[in-house]
């Protein structure tokens, strides 16, 4: 039985649209539509419980995950849903142990959710060029839990001369021109290790497949996940009027070896090969 303690966080849950995620605080309460909520009662509670607010209603102790730190993790840019975490996860076979490199941090979203696979033995490095944004990141990233999977550096890999990664097993790109670092995520990713872009639209699909394809890139997909949820209620159920519309396009690919050099070679000897007589 997991007792709730003191600077433990909490996701006090009422429904759907109200929940909120808190540190406890033994002095702090939380005042909500649904009334006031003070933390000092949740602590010693199990999770699961519930408390009784001021205007009588109830609202459950509920041990968050990932997904309710990333969805209520402050944004200083779109983050990337759960919907589609999922399925780069899925896709690539992130696991425990793994070596992920990222490129554009972003608000921490990927990032944590990617550490909170590959950890304890694993590492995800993540670099951007905002220091706003990589603060805001680290916040987002501390709350999580995860910051001492995660290590952030500042550093623009376009212009980088020496890459500063190698055997990397997954690269997550996350920006507006990502076919601009293809040839640089290539020299850190391992042999057939995954390539995985967030592309908010079709032309920058179009890009980066062709750089995918130019720097040796095999078992390229690209594809858009719908979300669409369910109002389930005995005698009316029906799909939801609300939901999340398009989020992005996602891009995965794996380093191959197409072996260009090697016909090149052969092309060229074949040239300077003495005709037969």
């Amino acid at each position: 039985m997991m007792k709730i303690k003191n600077n433990a966080y909490v996701l006090f849950f009422y429904n759907d649209s109200k929940k909120w995620l808190q540190k406890i605080d033994r002095k702090q309460s939380l005042h909500t539509h649904v009334g006031v909520i003070k933390h000092k009662d949740a602590i010693g509670k199990e999770f699961g419980s519930r408390l009784r607010t001021n205007k009588d209603k109830y609202v459950y102790l509920i041990e968050p995950t990932v997904h309710d730190f990333v969805m209520r993790s402050q944004h200083g840019t779109q983050i990337v849903y759960p919907k589609d975490l999922g399925y780069i996860a899925a896709r690539s076979g992130v696991q425990s142990g793994q070596k992920i490199l990222e490129i554009g941090t972003g608000s921490g979203a990927l990032t944590t959710f990617l550490a909170s696979i590959v950890k304890p033995r694993g590492h995800v490095y993540t670099f951007d060029v905002a220091p706003d944004f990589m603060e805001i990141a680290k916040k987002n990233i501390t709350r999580a839990g995860m910051i001492k999977y995660v290590t952030m550096h500042e550093q623009d890999l376009k212009t980088a001369k020496k890459m500063p990664l190698s055997d990397m097993d997954m690269a997550v790109v996350d920006l507006g021109d990502p076919w601009t670092v293809v040839p640089q995520v290539r020299k850190m990713l391992k042999g057939s290790g995954a390539f995985v872009a967030i592309c908010p639209t079709m032309n920058q699909l179009e890009k980066l497949t062709a750089s995918l394809i130019e720097n040796e890139f095999t078992d390229i997909e690209c594809s858009e996940h719908i979300l669409r949820t369910i109002e389930a209620r005995e005698g009316k159920t029906r799909h939801s009027f609300y939901g999340i519309g398009h989020t992005t396009y996602i891009a995965f690919a794996r380093k191959a070896f197409y072996d260009r050099k090697a016909k090149k070679e052969a092309k060229e000897q074949a040239e300077e090969a003495p005709e037969s007589a």
